[in-house]
């Protein structure tokens, strides 16, 4: 049985930076595919960032781009999203989400492909 186990969240002040992780466990993580999904109230679940199961690629949503990284580590099954000069806008509850598909750029942001999903985390961004 696979479970993912977000932490990391909190509040910070806008301009600040934030990593968020995310643990695997019960299955092996470098074949899954991960991707991080945000909601804030009142609005649907968007994609925020994906990354492939060997690392070597990954997709980001426009609004984050340049501001949030992606990365992995295979070892410790663990994915993480690093958030630089947030904004208020970024409040949300973040998820992460693993997908056992073949990982391409144009498809990372589809929800369907995402199989398992953590339990989400709260991020707060005052300004």
């Amino acid at each position: 049985q696979v479970q993912l186990a977000e932490s990391g969240g909190g509040l910070v002040q806008a301009g600040d930076s934030l990593r968020v992780s995310c643990v695997l466990s019960g299955r092996t993580f470098s074949v899954y595919a991960m991707g991080w999904f945000r909601q804030a109230p009142g609005k649907e679940r968007e994609f925020v960032a994906a990354i492939s199961g060997n690392g070597g690629g990954t997709a980001y949503a426009d609004s984050v781009k340049g501001r949030f990284a992606i990365s992995r580590d295979n070892v410790k099954s663990t994915v993480y999203l690093q958030m630089n000069s947030l904004k208020p806008e970024d409040t949300a509850i973040y998820y992460c989400a693993a997908d056992p598909g073949f990982f391409t750029p144009e498809d990372a942001g589809l929800a369907y492909r995402y199989i398992y999903w953590g339990q989400g985390i709260q991020v707060t961004v005052s300004s």
